[in-house]
This record gives structure tokens, sequence and C-alpha cells, in this order.
């Protein structure tokens, strides 16, 4: 009967161990399938910003051919006065101060919406969570119509005043607060003499440090990749984000054959202040996620 049994335990040990291993190989191969999808694109900008005009179209895509990465920067920043550096100076602006009005304004609303009872609460959630089924492209041609009313076409402010309307973000800080605002400490701080905004401020927020850092990536990502929407409402140049001035370089390479290259050059270069907020920031999803295991 123990020899019987023993081969049953054994027979269930093996496959276990057969289940868990094509587990670990389907998952190792779509890690894998993942990372050669989001990393292949910028490898190729990579070699291809290294790389002359003629050796553009010349070479296979991911050959290196003569170094002239240095020279590419150079040029891309010298063409047309700097144009460039005015298009990167623009979607900085655009994603620094679109970003953070954009947290402060879901942080309220969903701070608001997680811990406050108020008629028409339930109908304000419900069309919360209808407006994130609806594409951006639907609304732009309203918004646009909106900010020509409002004469705010052709300005900075009209790029960034549509960025803070953020239903995604307004949920995400609706479940942090939710999980992470308890209700006593809320009361507590009541019964000592702090007003709401105080309570918020000085409470809520730091409580609310993941979330709001994922709000606050999340923002500045869409913003710095925004394109419809100054599309639509900038007419001068001068204005662009850089990645209406490289699509408008990219469109002119047909007849400007440097401008292929400096459009290659400049979407290079675009993707660093991305990378860089997310190593700037990461810290504080580390800081968060250790604090809420140590809480459980």
């Amino acid at each position: 009967m123990s020899g019987t049994t023993a081969t049953v335990r054994g027979g269930r040990r093996r496959a276990r161990e057969g289940s868990s291993w094509w587990a670990r190989t389907l998952s190792r191969v779509m890690v894998t399938a993942a990372v050669v999808y989001f990393v292949g694109p910028v490898a190729w900008l990579f070699i291809a910003s290294t790389k002359s005009a003629g050796d553009l179209y010349s070479t296979p895509g991911f050959a290196f051919a003569d170094w002239r990465l240095w020279e590419n920067i150079e040029a891309l920043f010298a063409y047309r006065s700097g144009i460039f550096s005015r298009w990167l100076l623009n979607s900085l602006v655009y994603s620094v101060f679109g970003a953070l009005l954009t947290v402060l304004v879901c942080a309220l609303c969903g701070y608001a919406l997680a811990l406050y009872e108020f008629r028409g609460r339930r109908l304000l959630m419900g069309a919360l969570l209808a407006s994130l089924l609806i594409p951006a492209t639907v609304v732009a041609q309203p918004i646009f119509l909106l900010l020509v009313w409002l004469g705010l076409n052709n300005t900075m402010a009209g790029v960034v005043l549509p960025s803070l309307v953020y239903p995604f973000g307004v949920m995400l800080c609706y479940v942090t607060a939710r999980a992470s605002v308890p209700d006593e400490i809320v009361e507590a701080a009541r019964l000592d003499g702090a007003g709401e905004f105080r309570i918020f401020f000085t409470i809520a927020v730091h409580l609310m440090r993941t979330g709001l850092t994922t709000v606050l990536l999340f923002a500045f990502t869409a913003s710095w990749n925004s394109f419809l929407l100054p599309l639509l409402v900038l007419d001068d140049e001068r204005l662009f984000p850089v990645t209406l001035g490289l699509v408008d370089w990219s469109q002119q390479s047909a007849s400007v054959a440097q401008l292929g290259t400096l459009t290659i050059v400049g979407a290079f270069v675009s993707v660093f202040p991305v990378v860089l907020v997310f190593v700037l920031l990461q810290r504080y999803w580390r800081s968060g996620v250790s604090a809420g295991s140590l809480k459980m």
C-alpha cells in the first residue's frame, strides 16, 4: 500500500514539475518577445542615428556604418537656428506643467469621491467610468471648437488645459484614496481642528504618494507623446511640441534629404526625457510597495 502511495505521489510530483517547466518556458518566451517588441525599435533608432544620410538608405537597418552620432546631434540642434531646441522646451513646458496640474486635479477629485458622501456621487462615478470608453479622437474636434470659442487656439494654454481632464487618473486616485487614506485618520484630524484642505495636503497626499506618482508618469508620457490636439490647436511652429515638429520634418524629408536623418536623430533624442523621468520617480514606487508590504 505504501509503495502504491509513493508511486502516486511521485507521478503527481512529476506532473507538477512538468507543468511548471512549461509555465516557466512560456513566460520566458513571452517576456523575450515583449522585450524584443519594445527594445527593437529603440535599438534601430539608435543605430540609424549614428549614420549619415547616404548610409541610412544604403546599409541594413541594424548594421552600423560610419559613426556620425555626435555630428548628427550637432546638426540637429543647429538646423534653422535651433528650432528643435525650442520644440523640446515647448514639450517640457506642456508635459511638466500639464502633468503637475493633472495630478493635482485628479488627486482632489479622486480624494473627494472616495471620502465624501454627497448627492449624485454614484451618477458622477458612472459618468466617469463611461468616459473611459470614449476614444480621445472622438472628442478632439469638440475640444478644438471649444478652445476656438474661448480664444485659446494657437496658445500654450490651449494645449495644457485639455490635458487636465484625465478620467483614468481620477479613477486611479479614487482607488488609491480608498485603499490608503483611513477614515479614522481624517476624523482625528478634523477633531484636532484641521481644515479639509490641510488634511488633504498634509496627510492624504503623503499616503497617496505611490498612486500620485503613477498618475504623474502616465500624464507626463501622454502629454509628451500628444500629437492630435497640438495638430488641431497650433499654427505657429514656434509653439510646436517635439512630436508635431518631427512629423512636419518627416513630411518635408521627401524634398529635403537632410531632414530624414534629422527626424530620426530628433526622435532618438526625444526618448531621453521620458526615460529620465521614469528613472527619477521609480524610487517612489519602490518605497510605496515596501510600505504596503509592511502594512500587510
